[in-house]
């Protein structure tokens, strides 16, 4: 009986997963449509572009709303139950509210390690095609860079320029090397090895930095500054086309880019938030669960679609609310990266087994 329960259940919960999964895409696809039309017809971006793009950014899609799409498939999925007195039937014949909750958890458990591997193997590569389609295909910006072996490769129009990380939210360039080559024979004639080097009133300011220049016979000249003004035609807009942030990166791969900038002496805070982020974010789709269980159950004969609709709405910006601001807390060190990764979790956790355990009493 139970494996015809759980069949019956797992039926009904995927199938409004999927129908409120393609919702989301084709909503998200809509209203990103009308907030870029004016950019791309400006840039008289072609057709392919512009679908190209859009097929491009359904693994973001996919990603950001998976959780959301398991909380209204619990809350329409148990609340449709509720509402026929289905739940009840169950009651009578001795199936506990954990019983019945468990297809829906281990449903989204599989949810929760898909989207784990599908942000580190997917999402990544789909999100530096679609920022590639609009500032290099659309926009006609001139990229000279690359990201390689986790540092930032740019060439100039004299110069080679190599940096260890780029601080987009400061702009600020870390661990700075910049070779100024003779265009005639591609010799070195300058070298600045700087700590940092900083965008600030509309130039860059060097700081810690060691000018080394060559003289007619090609000696070393060596020069130490604690300060100085050096010019460089790029803007901090230049860099960021190259410059992966953590969005960029898998899980595995800011791990391996957080662990080499560590060991070079650069903070690493804001990246170890986004990285535990990569591993709590997912798991928040079994949280939502719990939560969605208890809200379709609270009131057995009231409700309906439109109900289950607004409360995962609700619940939904809750979550992401708590989440985004629990981030940048650990970003910026006010709280531990882990802390403030997982705070929006430790929160549901805590909401979602106090209501979980009065909808069981």
């Amino acid at each position: 009986m139970l494996k015809i329960l759980d069949r019956y259940i797992i039926r009904e919960f995927s199938k409004l997963f999927i129908t409120i999964t393609i919702t989301f895409i084709a909503l998200y696809v809509v209203v990103d449509f009308f907030s870029k039309s004016r950019m791309l017809l400006s840039n008289n971006a072609t057709i392919t572009q512009i679908a190209s793009y859009f097929v491009y950014s359904i693994p973001m899609i996919i990603s950001l709303t998976l959780p959301s799409a398991v909380l209204l498939a619990t809350l329409m999925t148990y609340g449709s139950f509720s509402k026929f007195n289905e739940i009840t039937a169950m009651k009578a014949n001795g199936i506990s509210l954990y019983r019945i909750s468990l297809p829906a958890l281990i449903f989204a458990g599989v949810i929760a390690v898909f989207l784990f591997f599908f942000s580190e193997l997917i999402t990544p590569a789909s999100i530096q095609k679609t920022e590639h389609i609009i500032k290099i295909d659309v926009q006609k910006r001139q990229t000279l860079g690359f990201f390689k072996q986790n540092e930032i490769w740019y060439r100039s129009d004299n110069a080679i320029y190599n940096f260890k990380l780029f601080d987009t939210a400061n702009n600020t360039l870390h661990g700075v090397t910049i070779n100024y080559l003779n265009l005639d024979d591609f010799t070195l004639k300058m070298r600045i090895d700087a700590q940092s080097a900083q965008w600030k009133d509309g130039q860059w300011i060097f700081h810690n930095l060691l000018t080394t220049t060559f003289d007619g016979e090609n000696y070393p000249v060596l020069e130490r500054s604690p300060e100085k003004i050096i010019y460089m035609p790029e803007k901090p807009d230049d860099f960021k086309i190259i410059q992966k942030d953590a969005e960029k990166m898998g899980y595995f791969e800011l791990r391996k880019y957080a662990q080499k900038i560590q060991n070079e002496g650069y903070d690493v805070t804001r990246y170890k938030a986004d990285l535990h982020g990569k591993i709590a974010f997912p798991f928040v789709t079994v949280i939502l669960v719990f939560i969605g269980v208890f809200f379709s159950l609270r009131s057995e004969r009231s409700g309906g679609i439109m109900q289950s609709v607004g409360m995962g709405i609700f619940i939904g910006f809750s979550y992401f609310i708590i989440h985004a601001y629990g981030i940048s807390l650990g970003r910026s060190g006010v709280i531990f990266p882990f802390l403030g990764a997982w705070a929006a979790n430790i929160v549901f956790i805590g909401a979602s087994s106090y209501l979980f355990y009065k909808a069981r009493t």
